[in-house]
């Protein structure tokens, strides 16, 4: 028996004889198959091709990632705090060394993740910690290794311990979610965003799709949404989902222009 993870999303499923017979993410028209057909792998042999990777990104938050970039190459973000760190989003591999590390920094209180393309081995970085998995209920249907630790919530915003909230964004899943930390970037507040807030090449902009790697937009009225459901959120960075995509100053600008510039986009004749 396995818990085998599909190669071209990360995500790792529950345990069985044989692979799945698809990446029901994978499957989903926001997704695509690998070009070489559904292809799987599994926790020990990722830790034998890959390795884990650490780095600050600002007092108080830490990068973790996977050298060499491996299914949709996102970086997970440790949020710290006195009263319990968070994991904002997942990586598919955990092993021994990397449990250290995040022990050391004071390890891990509760994973929250913004959407499905994130869970991977989430229910592995939960058990390595005795932690929760927030995740929302409108995405209820992605899970693929189900476990007691996920804990649905619902409605628009959820507090998960001081200084730390979710908002239901929607947009790229029905459940979209962002988190918003207040205490950083020097007191004026930050945004992890996932791919729900797409920071683009250009740092000064965000996006919105409905599907990245098959380029289908959100309608207007979804951005909408996504710029309505942060805006009583006072934020001035933007963490994105991979190393480097982050908007330094302004984001609550950025991304009502990036909204603005978007929809006269989409309705122009």
């Amino acid at each position: 028996m396995s818990k085998y993870i599909c190669t071209t999303c990360g995500t790792q499923f529950a345990e069985s004889d044989e692979p799945p017979s698809e990446c029901k993410i994978c499957t989903d028209q926001r997704q695509y198959v690998g070009w070489n057909g559904q292809q799987w792998t599994v926790l020990d042999e990722l830790k034998q091709s890959h390795r884990s990777v650490v780095r600050l990104e600002e007092p108080g938050l830490y990068g973790i990632g996977i050298e060499p970039s491996f299914a949709i190459g996102q970086r997970a973000l440790l949020v710290t705090h006195p009263d319990g760190n968070v994991l904002w989003d997942c990586i598919p591999l955990i092993d021994d060394d990397l449990v250290e590390i995040v022990k050391a920094i004071g390890g891990i209180s509760a994973i929250a993740i913004s959407h499905p393309h994130y869970y991977t081995s989430m229910v592995e970085w939960s058990q390595a910690f005795d932690c929760p998995i927030y995740l929302h209920a409108a995405d209820r249907q992605w899970v693929a290794r189900p476990a007691p630790a996920i804990e649905f919530w619902e409605g628009q915003t959820k507090d998960i311990g001081r200084s730390r909230t979710l908002i239901r964004c929607g947009g790229h899943f029905d459940g979209g979610t962002v988190m918003h930390w207040p205490d950083n970037a020097n007191g004026k507040g930050v945004i992890l965003s996932g791919d729900i807030l797409q920071v683009v090449q250009d740092r000064r902009w965000v996006s919105f799709m409905y599907s990245y790697p098959n380029l289908i937009p959100l309608p207007a009225s979804a951005v909408r949404r996504i710029v309505d459901s942060i805006e009583p959120f006072e934020f001035d960075r933007i963490y994105g989902a991979w190393w480097g995509k982050v908007v330094r100053r302004d984001a609550k600008l950025a991304v009502k222009q990036s909204a603005e510039r978007y929809i006269r986009a989409i309705h122009e004749d």
